[in-house]
């Protein structure tokens, strides 16, 4: 298979936002507990209760933004159970996520320590479903007011002085479904009312998320934007890629090369979704102020024999690295609109960075992924035109090879896909706009194996390698051999 990929270095399409490289983190299966909480007590080294590995293997990926507490979760969750001195906090039971007790040891100021050991920005989702006005503006006082207030009086008893930050809430959580089962044109009332009592306290300036669509439900965008698009700033967009369907979503680890091409082919159906509600968002905001959130996305199959299926616990393979790395390439093209994203989810649970058992711990494909493109954080986003020949599979066909590319700090980087699972690709790599021949280096992640992935046995089993599959390096470009089932990042400098 060939292709050729011409690159204009010299011709910017936008800055990809480093908050399209964002995570989620919900009150879902072992995400939280045991996945990231273990407490200050635990046998794991942690530091404030968060377990040290994990922390360290997230800081490694520059994480912009995480998302917490849900998901289906924020939409019964009451804030004030999870604050204050942790064995008097008001136990209640997860009735979305497999019926267990939470204790709420996991909180506001436990949530916000994690996001400041990161560095990262909190992105905190707000009770609309069945919550109260009151409840959430107590909510963002507690958090970001600096003086007298009841709520920051409480906080400080709590133990926090001086307020946090806090740039990101959203205002509801899939309302259309297990949010509340609202139609857009209630939702649409109920977000202007709520959203009214999230202030802005001092020099806080919160950004405001309006739940959005359930993938192609384009009604509820024009909804939302005709009738509160002024009052937000963001609004959400969820899709997962299901290979099969929701009553038969396939297997993690246990496919065939139909399964594969039906996971490539529905990977892509996300640039579809975001150009069509894009399109709607246009019509009333020809500015693009309103950011795109598509703080859900990723793989969605069985979970693994044995495991709580409320939990939502998978493995993840080469196949869940291709898919996050055309989703990569998809958010940069659309990065006019896309303000952000966040994959589902950080930890154990569907498309994870991280999996744990005990203490251990391995990083999965996607993990490796995610730290490849982490290059292509706040960089401008350069034109690429492809030509290119197809995957087929049957009656179906998906383009072979996914390329993008962007430049900061003097350095170009290309990251590049090859999503057939038995041919390699001759890629031609056109560079226009550079002054000199670039020194060329490169990582790749790939394996003989399409389901490839680790285990705590062999945590290593698929890691990142250095790559020299490129030649004839000249000003006007350089040839790739890309092999089958692969990742690649190239920096040009």
């Amino acid at each position: 298979m060939k292709a050729t990929e011409t690159i204009n270095a010299d011709l910017p399409i936008g800055t990809i936002s480093r908050h399209i490289y964002g995570h989620f983190a919900e009150h879902l299966g072992r995400c939280i507990y045991e996945g990231i909480w273990v407490g200050e007590d635990s046998a794991i080294p942690n530091t404030q209760g968060i377990r040290n590995d994990v922390l360290e293997a997230l800081k490694k990926l520059d994480i912009p933004v995480l998302r917490w507490p849900g998901g289906c979760f924020a939409d019964e969750y009451h804030w004030k159970d999870g604050v204050g001195p942790r064995e008097s906090r008001k136990r209640m039971v997860n009735t979305h996520w497999g019926g267990v007790v939470e204790n709420n040891h996991f909180g506001t100021h436990e949530f916000l320590a994690l996001c400041e050991l990161l560095g990262c920005e909190p992105y905190i989702c707000g009770n609309l479903g069945s919550g109260t006005v009151q409840e959430m503006q107590e909510w963002v006082e507690y958090m970001t007011f600096d003086g007298e207030s009841p709520m920051a009086n409480w906080r400080k008893e709590n133990g926090r002085d001086k307020p946090w930050r806090l740039k990101y809430f959203g205002v509801g959580n899939e309302n259309w479904g297990c949010g509340g089962s609202m139609r857009p044109e209630y939702y649409a009332d109920e977000y202007r009312r709520y959203q009214t009592y999230v202030r802005n306290y001092g020099g806080n300036r919160i950004y405001k998320i309006a739940c959005g669509s359930n993938t192609a439900d384009y009604h509820w965008t024009e909804t939302l934007m005709k009738q509160a698009g002024s009052h937000m700033d963001g609004l959400s967009l969820h899709y997962y890629t299901v290979p099969g369907n929701w009553e038969n979503k396939g297997a993690a680890t246990e496919f065939n090369e139909a399964e594969w091409f039906a996971t490539m082919r529905k990977s892509l159906y996300m640039d579809e979704l975001i150009t069509r509600h894009a399109a709607i968002m246009d019509r009333y905001d020809p500015e693009k102020r309103v950011g795109m959130i598509v703080d859900e996305w990723g793989t969605w199959y069985r979970v693994e024999e044995g495991t709580n299926p409320g939990f939502l616990y998978q493995q993840n393979t080469l196949r869940d690295a291709l898919v996050a790395g055309l989703h990569f390439h998809i958010f940069h093209r659309h990065c006019d609109r896309v303000h952000m994203a966040n994959i589902a989810q950080t930890v154990n649970v569907l498309q994870a960075m991280v999996l744990t058992e005990g203490a251990k711990m391995l990083l999965t494909p996607t993990y490796h992924v995610f730290e490849m493109f982490k290059v292509h954080q706040d960089a401008e986003a350069l034109a690429v035109h492809t030509d290119a020949d197809s995957y087929r599979n049957g009656n179906e066909a998906i383009p072979q090879v996914s390329v993008s590319a962007s430049r900061r700090d003097g350095k170009t980087h290309i990251s590049l896909c090859n999503v057939h699972p038995g041919e390699a690709a001759q890629v031609s790599l056109r560079l226009r706009g550079l002054s000199a021949a670039p020194k060329v280096s490169a990582r790749i992640l790939t394996s003989g194996e399409m389901n490839a992935h680790n285990t705590f046995e062999r945590p290593d089993a698929l890691a990142p390698q250095a790559f020299d599959g490129f030649a004839n390096v000249s000003q006007e470009g350089l040839a790739v051999q890309l092999p089958p089932m692969s990742v690649a990042v190239l920096e040009l400098s």
